[in-house]
């Protein structure tokens, strides 16, 4: 018999970490592994921007210390505000911003907001959380495959079926943890279900949501563009729940400085919810990034450098790959799009190592390459994809340049002793 919540007894870990504790146990004991499957960056390759840490410094010795507002600070609201306006083209005022610490806490908070015991939630696996954050909401999975000819997005074929009487769609593009992107088309044809549906939904009808995570919105590489629902089509501003901040497209993740867009009564739900729970980014860090963000030459000196360096990671990695795949090797990528991430195929299960054990299944690929090429990158599976799809995540975030033609030899070398 359970002794605690059903929430806590049906909980399911996450199984990045689980392969992260494994990582961290061989690297202790000794053991070269490369490790690309962090979402997180090393801040020995990767600083946050100069400018951003003179200003957190600058609020601590300031004396930014104490409790900072519910819904952030004003100045902080006004920057992102004006700073949405310039990237994205989109405009809102500060009581339609939510300041927290990160995006987590705030997709944790617009699913309390908007999802009720056995509302269904549409999602595309894989995808980040998704499928964790509607079982911590009682939500009914409404879950779509996402297919490779397709860069793991939904279409609106996928989602049309399954939109009368749902309460949420979520979306992330670019995307963890494809590092791709949706196309214009696709992500228009969404916005024109969603609005089709809601004009359907009169009286106290809840009305159909969309949950936009941008986090990666500032780093496209090549001909690559975001595009933003709103911008599109404007009438889903009472519908759109952005997800954003300074986490990834500044290397930031531990700044902890994230923000939410929409309808002001959502984002007025939303800021109570997080009052309660406290899960507000530190004063000192919303004083610096609002004097940061307006600080336009810093910001784009910053993108341009950054952008750089990730894209010239993801295409030695995905060059390497293709010139193994013209070799007749069992492997295969989506040249990089987006984000930190190299989405990745390796068709490997049924095949047979050098002393003659056979790989049954994706676990055991994963082992495999673990062991044998010393590399460490995450299964769709742990992304809510199916247990025997062949595609992983390989993220660079902590990734030295100059270790890739090693990393990449080593991998070649595996892969060829299969048979």
């Amino acid at each position: 018999m359970s002794t605690l919540s059903q929430l806590a007894e049906s909980l399911i870990g996450s199984e990045i970490v689980k392969l992260g504790n494994e990582i961290s146990r061989r690297v202790r004991e000794g053991e070269k592994i490369y490790n690309f499957t962090i979402g997180d960056f090393d801040p020995g390759i990767f600083p946050i921007p100069a400018e951003l840490e003179t200003e957190i410094i600058q609020s601590y010795k300031e004396h930014y210390t104490n409790y900072p507002p519910a819904d952030g600070l004003p100045e902080l609201r006004t920057a992102i505000a004006d700073f949405l306006l310039e990237h994205a083209k989109v405009h809102y005022q500060p009581n339609e911003i939510q300041v927290a610490s990160g995006g987590r806490p705030l997709i944790y908070a617009a699913f309390k907001a908007i999802v009720d015991r056995d509302d269904k939630v549409i999602y595309a696996v894989p995808s980040w959380n998704n499928n964790h954050y509607t079982a911590m909401n009682h939500g009914v999975h409404c879950t779509i495959d996402a297919h490779p000819e397709n860069n793991f997005m939904p279409t609106v074929a996928d989602i049309q079926p399954h939109i009368a009487g749902a309460a949420l769609v979520c979306i992330c593009t670019p995307q963890n943890p494809t590092g791709t992107t949706m196309s214009k088309e696709t992500l228009e044809g969404i916005c024109d279900l969603i609005l089709e549906e809601n004009s359907k939904r009169t009286g106290t009808t809840k009305k159909l949501y969309l949950m936009f995570d941008q986090m990666y919105a500032l780093l496209t590489y090549n001909d690559t563009v975001h595009y933003n629902p709103v911008a599109l089509r404007p009438a889903m501003k009472d519908y759109t729940i952005f997800i954003d901040g300074i986490s990834k497209s500044f290397a930031a993740t531990g700044v902890r400085a994230g923000w939410s867009m929409g309808p002001a009564n959502v984002i007025g739900k939303m800021r109570a919810l997080l009052s309660h729970i406290g899960a507000w980014a530190p004063m000192a860090e919303q004083k610096a990034t609002a004097n940061y963000l307006p600080q336009k030459d810093a910001v784009e000196r910053h993108l341009a450098t950054f952008r750089n360096e990730l894209k010239g990671r993801l295409e030695d990695i995905y060059n390497g790959l293709v010139k193994m795949q013209q070799k007749g090797l069992p492997v295969a990528s989506i040249a990089p799009q987006a984000a930190m991430y190299l989405t990745i195929k390796l068709d490997l299960t049924g095949k047979k190592t050098a002393n003659g054990e056979v790989l049954n299944n994706q676990v055991a690929v994963t082992e495999y390459i673990l062991d044998k090429a010393k590399l460490a990158i995450v299964p769709f599976y742990a992304f809510g994809a199916g247990f025997h799809s062949p595609w992983y995540r390989l993220s660079v975030g902590t990734c030295v340049k100059s270790e890739i033609p090693e990393m990449l030899s080593l991998l070649e070398q595996a892969l060829s002793e299969l048979v």
